[in-house]
């Protein structure tokens, strides 16, 4: 029979060993998160790699490709689906547009303001990276099954809601 136990296991019980009056189960859970974390960081960051982009220009054009047709934003939407401070978020744009992977262009309905534009280019690339990050991730949780992937994403579901407010 495979081994099932695993390097969290190992730390765990000779924690409990040396601490038998503490409950280690955050441990068990949150310390595989943060080793899978790791992995999942490894194999996004070459997923980008492998499309000539970095994890925060990422960040922007999946956003922007996520609009749907025209695939454009605000400054201001992209702030809110980014997380970044607004002086951020200007060097990101001015840094894609001299990439060719956005462009800026004036809003039609208010004249003082500005939408961000998913160039071709920009489109190729984030296309290119989705499919690969896909593909990463699927090898990642290949030794799930489909119901396991399923209760898996409802039980980390549950879990988020109580960060995202």
């Amino acid at each position: 029979m495979a081994n099932t136990s695993d390097e969290v296991d190992r730390i765990v019980e000779a924690w409990i060993a040396q601490r038998p009056d503490l409950d280690f189960s955050p441990l068990e859970v949150l310390s595989r998160v943060d080793r899978l974390s790791r992995h999942l960081d490894r194999a996004r960051r070459d997923a980008f790699r492998r499309s000539e982009l970095e994890p925060w220009e990422w960040d922007v054009l999946s956003a922007l490709r996520r609009a749907g047709e025209e695939y454009q934003l605000s400054p201001k939407q992209l702030l809110q689906q980014t997380l970044v401070s607004s002086g951020t978020m200007t060097n990101r744009i001015d840094r894609l547009v001299a990439r060719r992977l956005v462009r800026r262009e004036a809003d039609p309905d208010d004249g003082r303001s500005i939408l961000v534009t998913l160039t071709d280019d920009g489109r190729i690339r984030v296309d290119a990276a989705i499919t690969r990050l896909v593909d990463a991730e699927a090898l990642l949780l290949d030794s799930l099954s489909r119901p396991d992937r399923d209760r898996l994403a409802g039980l980390l579901r549950k879990l988020s809601l109580g960060f995202d407010t």
